[in-house]
């Protein structure tokens, strides 16, 4: 099967770390992988390439991954587009179904999530009762990544806030977190 008759798939997300995880799973299943790390890039490789699937991070650096929905949607209105974020809520989850999204997903999602966010899943995945407690693995790899984010990405700053040793984060870091 040449490259062509693949289906093709754009991952949109500034982390690297996680971007290449997802672009890995979907080579493995057979799909033909784009990447770009920011909204200019995607939208050039939407442009050149045209895939037919489309994972978008809600928060691209100081870009937003709603603006890379609606310009994907004015390419191409064809393409199935699913957002993800560590940030949810159901304002960001309505805004992105108003603007075409297919799916909207909470991270960690793992590649059968996003099938089957492209494959019309539930249009948006809204906070479960509240006797639906997220797991204690859940939760700090939550925190872990919201205070690495505060820090710039610096692990060796984060792994002070959090009072871990550098190299304890970073092995937590490594780790896919805990389904719940």
């Amino acid at each position: 099967m040449s490259a062509t008759e693949l289906p093709s798939v754009l991952i949109v997300d500034d982390d690297e770390r996680l971007r290449s995880r997802l672009a890995r799973a979907f080579r493995d299943r057979q799909y033909c992988v784009y990447e770009a790390a920011g909204v200019e890039e995607a939208e050039t490789t939407v442009r050149a390439h045209r895939p037919e699937r489309v994972v978008v991070d809600l928060r691209l650096g100081d870009d937003s991954g709603l603006d890379l929905v609606r310009t994907v949607r004015a390419i191409d209105a064809e393409a199935r587009i699913v957002v993800l974020t560590g940030y949810g809520s159901i304002a960001t989850a309505l805004e992105a179904m108003r603007l075409g999204s297919t799916h909207y997903l909470t991270k960690p999602a793992d590649v059968d999530d996003i099938e089957a966010g492209f494959n019309g899943g539930a249009s948006v995945e809204a906070p479960g009762p509240a006797h639906d407690v997220p797991s204690l693995a859940r939760v700090e790899w939550e925190h872990i990544n919201r205070v690495l984010a505060d820090c710039g990405g610096n692990v060796s700053e984060a792994a002070r806030r959090l009072g871990l040793h550098r190299r304890s984060l970073q092995r937590k870091l490594a780790k896919f977190p805990a389904r719940r």
